[in-house]
């Protein structure tokens, strides 16, 4: 049978405000192997994707072509900067103590990559083993694959699912997947037009900050009882 309501989160400049670090790894890894000029506005096209569609992303975007021995150079980056500066979004832990609905992370991050991330910022707790990766399903976002699978495995019915996401390609995959999505700008990633972006993406609202999703989650007839005075 399946349940009333599930929160969906992304993991990647939701939960935690990973977006600069994972950008500031692409850049690192990439001119290690002679390539250069993939910087922050680069990667902020990419934001959302997994890792391979990113590289193909790069790849149009630049000319560069990454080697694919070297994939899992990318990760070890990533993982030293994760390790050393990663920090959750601010507010997202009162929030989480406070609510009282079922909810489960679908990411276009690996497995391995989710979990470090919720474990080193003390996240890890909230989830348990509701995981889901976009390497479970056969298409990353904006494909609405992962979000399609993350509500069947959690028994809930789409129509009844809410995503918080932070990239238009993560809008647009919970759109298509007939769930309701919110925009999430509270990350070091956001810039001017973020909102306005995600809106035009799909998202019914977009917010700066937990307490405002508390307030969006409220009126979409999710208890929300504390959520609003824990996050802000």
């Amino acid at each position: 049978m399946a349940r009333s309501k599930l929160i969906i989160f992304d993991c990647d400049g939701v939960l935690v405000d990973s977006e600069p670090l994972a950008a500031r790894a692409y850049e690192r890894v990439y001119e290690k192997h002679g390539m250069s000029g993939v910087g922050a506005d680069i990667i902020a096209q990419c934001v959302g994707m997994k890792q391979s569609d990113i590289i193909v992303r790069i790849r149009e975007l630049t000319g560069h072509q990454f080697p694919e021995h070297a994939d899992d150079d990318i990760w070890a980056e990533t993982k030293i900067l994760f390790t050393k500066e990663l920090k959750p979004t601010h507010g997202i832990m009162p929030f989480l103590d406070s609510l009282a609905v079922e909810r489960c992370v679908a990411s276009s991050s690996s497995v391995e990559r989710i979990n470090h991330s919720l474990g080193i910022t003390g996240l890890a707790r909230f989830f348990g083993s509701s995981i889901y990766s976009s390497s479970m399903v056969r298409r990353g976002k904006p494909a609405p694959d992962i979000f399609l699978h993350a509500a069947e495995k959690m028994g809930a019915n789409p129509a009844d699912c809410v995503v918080i996401e932070d990239s238009p390609f993560g809008i647009e995959g919970a759109v298509a997947a007939g769930m309701t999505a919110i925009g999430y700008t509270g990350g070091g990633h956001t810039y001017p037009e973020h909102g306005a972006r995600l809106t035009a993406y799909g998202a019914a609202a977009t917010c700066a900050n937990w307490n405002e999703v508390g307030l969006q989650l409220a009126k979409l007839g999710f208890h929300t009882e504390g959520i609003g005075a824990a996050a802000g």
